[in-house]
């Protein structure tokens, strides 16, 4: 009885050597998984700060009226002026549609005192 029993802490010894081996080696391989996504995530946030750099740099105020200086014969832009903006009380609204009122109901708000009285 005693020798199965032995036998059985020894497997049992074995059996969780193996498994915080596996485990042991399943959390390292986790942890270079992650460390790959951080790094790939600092690349694409320096991509996408580059991308915006670069975006500012080509949306510059004087690039823009030099391009469009030099392709104004295709383009035909012009600058803005303020004639060409309407003022908001000439802008066509769309019409309010209000349900029809069929019955008349008083509606009358109650003063402080009159809430106070039981």
């Amino acid at each position: 009885m005693r020798s199965l029993f032995y036998l059985c802490a020894a497997l049992a010894v074995m059996a969780l050597a193996f498994w915080a081996y596996r485990e042991n080696y399943a959390t390292q391989q986790a942890l270079k998984d992650v460390s790959k996504l951080n790094r790939e995530i600092s690349a694409l946030r320096e991509a996408i700060r580059m991308q915006r750099a670069e975006w500012a740099y080509l949306n510059r105020p004087e690039r823009l009226s030099e391009l469009a200086a030099v392709n104004f014969d295709r383009l035909g832009l012009l600058p803005l002026q303020s004639e060409q903006f309407a003022r908001p009380e000439n802008l066509p609204m769309p019409p309010v549609d209000l349900p029809d009122v069929t019955d008349a109901v008083d509606v009358m708000a109650a003063t402080a005192e009159e809430e106070a009285q039981p």
